[in-house]
């Protein structure tokens, strides 16, 4: 059969989230399945993001809407296509292009196929989470307006839809009334040996550049956005490693809570050394997020490091105490694996999927209570409780690859 892939967030420069999964996906698809081919879709700059030696091998060229080309490193039944259309490129430019190719299925690894699509083609569409539908004051007006038209719409005009987690499968049941027979959850995945602990030299690099060597932190890593809680998580730390301040000033940390309990109280004492370090590029809506911890006085004590890359990531989740995801909402959650892999401890939000990916294996906190985070941070500094959750998190993990999301995406396709 001849698969059509929508592989423009494949191949960027910085890929996160979808990006990731986009990108995998296909590379294990190309590992697993020779018998079918593949056209994959991608936007006039993708192509950049390839190794200089990928070339390509042009395969048919013109100087309209698209070239077809194949890459050096790809197998033969994986081709290429550059659709030019920078502007209204899924809307306009992929759906001509299903109409000029005879695709049996089109595949799109994110929330949006083409609304206008050559009759009888069917499609199958990956959905990550429903969070502009859960948390709407955390996104702009375009995003709740296209997911509660445009999205919904493509929701249940798709063939079929895969979901992320079975959290998400639930989200489209009863938030949008999709049918559960047209949804199959198939999990992400991680790739391990791209996980490995850094050699001591190269993470003490990475350490004295952010300034964290000898240093104890809790770490976060994503964008710096409301969805990801970080007010509260702020707050928490606060709470955690200055409990002697004044009453009016906990009161101000906990959310008017005066009733602190005392094993949190306990452990801030012995940890004021800790740091809170917040790795991830600028969002939306995030200003006051950055300006909380000189408010609460402990300026000193967060750290915002920006994007960082891949290396980077790697060192600081190995040399941190925890890892810290108390995120409002999530349709997975991959930063819980890459913690998992790297031996650090995880404190994560017991709602939407995390506690399906975590099983028992983080720390689970309410994310909406300052205090639960707080008493979260202290179980994450100790020990015995530390090294459980590394135990369990390898355990876990052993559930998650990226090949077997592959295989049973592949199984989808093959199914419509």
């Amino acid at each position: 059969m001849l698969i059509g892939f929508d592989g423009s967030r494949a191949f960027v420069e910085k890929r996160t989230g979808t990006e990731e999964y986009s990108y995998q996906l296909l590379k294990h698809l190309a590992k697993i399945d020779t018998k079918n081919t593949y056209i994959v879709y991608l936007r006039p700059g993708n192509r950049d993001c390839f190794p200089r030696r990928n070339v390509g091998i042009a395969m048919t060229s013109s100087r309209g809407a698209e070239a077809t080309w194949r890459s050096l490193d790809w197998p033969s039944n994986f081709n290429f296509k550059i659709i030019n259309h920078p502007l209204l490129w899924t809307q306009v430019g992929l759906s001509i292009q299903t109409f000029k190719d005879n695709l049996d299925v089109l595949f799109v690894p994110s929330h949006t196929i083409p609304l206008i699509r050559k009759p009888g083609l069917k499609t199958v569409m990956t959905v990550h989470d429903l969070g502009a539908e859960y948390l709407p004051t955390f996104h702009q007006l375009k995003q709740q307006l296209y997911l509660g038209f445009i999205t919904k719409f493509q929701l249940k005009t798709a063939t079929k839809l895969i979901a992320v987690s079975k959290s998400t499968k639930n989200d489209l049941v009863q938030k949008v009334g999709v049918a559960t027979s047209k949804i199959d959850v198939v999990y992400e995945g991680i790739n391990t040996e791209d996980y490995k602990p850094l050699p001591p030299d190269k993470n003490d690099q990475i350490l004295k550049k952010f300034g964290l060597e000898d240093q104890k932190f809790f770490l976060f890593v994503g964008t710096i956005q409301p969805r990801k809680n970080l007010e509260r998580l702020i707050r928490a730390f606060s709470l955690y490693c200055h409990s002697e301040r004044s009453e009016e000033s906990l009161t101000n940390v906990s959310h008017n809570k005066t009733d602190i309990k005392s094993e949190i109280l306990r452990s801030a004492q012995n940890d004021k050394s800790y740091k809170l370090v917040l790795a991830g590029g600028k969002g939306w809506l995030s200003d006051e997020i950055y300006e909380l911890p000189k408010k609460l006085g402990i300026e000193d004590h967060v750290e915002f490091l920006g994007y960082i890359g891949n290396d980077e990531k790697i060192g600081l989740i190995q040399s941190a105490e925890g890892f810290v995801y108390p995120s409002l909402f999530e349709g997975f959650g991959i930063p819980i694996l890459e913690s998992f892999a790297l031996k650090c401890p995880v404190l994560t939000s017991n709602t939407s999927s995390m506690p399906e990916v975590a099983n028992g294996a983080a720390v689970l906190v309410d994310p909406y209570d300052v205090e639960s985070i707080a008493e979260g941070l202290s179980i994450l500094s100790e020990d015995s409780k530390r090294n459980f959750f590394k135990r369990q998190g390898l355990e876990q993990l052993k559930n998650f690859s990226w090949e077997k999301c592959a295989k049973e995406t592949l199984k989808v396709l093959e199914s419509v």
